[in-house]
């Protein structure tokens, strides 16, 4: 079989059962971000690994979320007179929710806002953090205008945070300092 199949050469798809849409419809730029997120854990996941201070904690909960990704996918991409049942509900969003508070306990308590930063790995996972909420948004959008399982809704709501969460555990797992922004404190000179 080969990779390309030219079918999409002239800016359409195929959602799932083969019904055929633009490139740019809603749904597909919805679940095509939600891929975007998947490829961003990635990247994430390969930081963790190289890490001398990577943790088989946050590996194995980052590549179980790469997998739930999938049927979050499949749902957005499953046309509503396809689908008999939704695939994410909200026993996934429980187990985030899980996950955070079992990292939580291991941070000190938020004073300042947090900069994206620190260590490699930290600073991806808050880049994973911001395309989850982009495609939070999409999928918000795409809401408005068809049915969508409102599962994903609260899942994409959580993994943000989880991602946010991890990011401040593998810093603190490090020794990294957060980069944070005291509003009271003048902004840093810059030289010119």
């Amino acid at each position: 079989m080969k990779i390309y199949t030219k079918t999409g050469d002239n800016g359409e798809t195929s959602l799932i059962f083969g019904r055929r849409t633009q490139k740019d419809d809603l749904r597909v730029e919805t679940y095509g971000t939600v891929d975007e997120v998947n490829a961003s854990i990635g990247l994430a996941v390969s930081m963790l690994k190289e890490s001398q201070k990577s943790s088989k904690d946050l590996l194995a909960i980052l590549l179980r979320v790469q997998r739930d990704l999938f049927d979050v996918g499949r749902d957005l991409a499953t046309p509503e007179d396809k689908r008999d049942a939704f695939w994410v509900d909200e026993s996934r969003v429980q187990l985030l929710e899980k996950v955070i508070d079992k990292l939580d306990v291991e941070l000190e308590p938020l004073r300042q806002f947090i900069l994206p930063g620190g260590s490699k790995a930290a600073a991806q996972l808050h880049v994973v953090r911001t395309v989850v909420r982009r495609a939070e948004r999409l999928t918000v959008k795409l809401s408005q205008e068809q049915v969508v399982n409102p599962s994903i809704l609260h899942y994409l709501n959580r993994l943000s945070d989880l991602a946010f969460v991890m990011s401040r555990v593998v810093n603190a797992r490090a020794g990294e300092n957060e980069p944070t922004v005291d509003f009271q404190a003048p902004p840093p000179v810059l030289e010119v």
